[in-house]
């Protein structure tokens, strides 16, 4: 016969009694005295957080959490489909703007935004699928005490970071080599900075996103029309935009990382615009046009960068938040 419901809570009364008086005290020690070494049993104890709850216990907790996120991401962020679509992307790419011409600056221009449009929707899209994804998982372990958020919000975004570089950097050297962007290596490691700066940032926008909405179907859809918002406004496709659409250009991630690559390319245009002979010359006309409007004139490269930091650290600040407001 079943126990009744006091028999229950008699027992657990007992076993919480005895946990207190002879096994607390060892365990707490245990961490104090050994706080690298950490079996994988030291997380798994409601009551062994709270008695250990200092830096060394965060760090257990982090570790663990690290080695775990890790083996489960490299199989996801790997897997063949995915390394298939880079490869695809970059060399259809490349073979769209082999070898192009450094005065052609419309078609420069175009593989440029593409990167920043490919990039910035791939990350976004697939980090907004995170923590949807983890909800049940995640609320029940922070239910039963294993980990707190902290430890394990770091562990997530750590441990995504190297894997979030391989294919961008596989892409890019790629793509790099194969078209008409200035063929030097400063040239090349600067764009490759910028490409990877974007890629954290949009793949923030994604994990905010998901941390908010929770669904993982609602999250894609909002976060595919950010980035089209982004994108519309990110300045190739329209150069004047509407004064009530204008502020989006402000916040869009492929605004200030697009800029960012016009910049490393052709830096104030003026070289560009003296080997056009822009100011004696109707030939180039249409280039010329493109100098002005697009490389002339433009926000300071530090402006951009500044920006791409703020919403680097602002958009994982704000799916920490929404995660301590999570409920099962």
């Amino acid at each position: 016969m079943c126990p009744n419901e006091k028999e229950k809570s008699n027992v657990r009364q007992i076993l919480l009694s005895s946990y207190n008086s002879l096994l607390a005290p060892k365990v707490k020690q245990e961490c104090l005295d050994a706080p690298i070494v950490a079996p994988k049993e030291i997380i798994n104890g409601n009551h062994t957080i709270r008695d250990c709850n200092n830096f060394s216990v965060w760090f257990i907790q982090f570790s663990i959490l690290l080695q775990r996120n890790l083996k489960e991401r490299k199989h996801e962020m790997f897997n063949y489909l995915r390394v298939f679509q880079v490869i695809a992307a970059s060399l259809l790419a490349g073979f769209m703007w082999w070898h192009s011409n450094y005065h052609d600056i419309q078609d420069n221009l175009g593989l440029l935004f593409f990167i920043s449009i490919f990039w910035g929707v791939f990350s976004s899209s697939n980090a907004v699928f995170t923590f949807p994804q983890e909800r049940a998982i995640f609320i029940k372990e922070r239910a039963s005490g294993m980990y707190t958020l902290s430890s394990y919000f770091m562990a997530r975004i750590t441990g995504d970071l190297p894997m979030e570089f391989v294919l961008p950097t596989l892409f890019l050297t790629i793509v790099y080599w194969m078209t008409g962007l200035k063929p030097e290596l400063p040239h090349f490691l600067l764009t490759l900075m910028v490409v990877l700066s974007y890629v954290l940032v949009s793949q923030g926008l994604g994990l905010v996103l998901g941390a908010l909405i929770m669904d993982a179907k609602q999250a894609s859809t909002v976060v595919t029309v950010t980035m089209l918002a982004f994108i519309l406004t990110g300045g190739y496709y329209v150069h004047k935009v509407p004064h009530l659409m204008s502020w989006i250009k402000y916040v869009s991630t492929t605004f200030y990382s697009y800029r960012l690559l016009i910049h490393v390319q052709y830096g104030e245009g003026n070289r560009i615009s003296s080997l056009l002979n822009c100011t004696t010359s109707d030939y180039y006309r249409s280039s010329c046009k493109f100098v002005d409007e697009d490389i002339r004139g433009q926000i300071h490269p530090l402006i951009s960068v500044g920006a791409l930091l703020i919403m680097f650290v602002g958009y994982r600040l704000l799916a920490y938040f929404a995660l301590r407001h999570i409920r099962g």
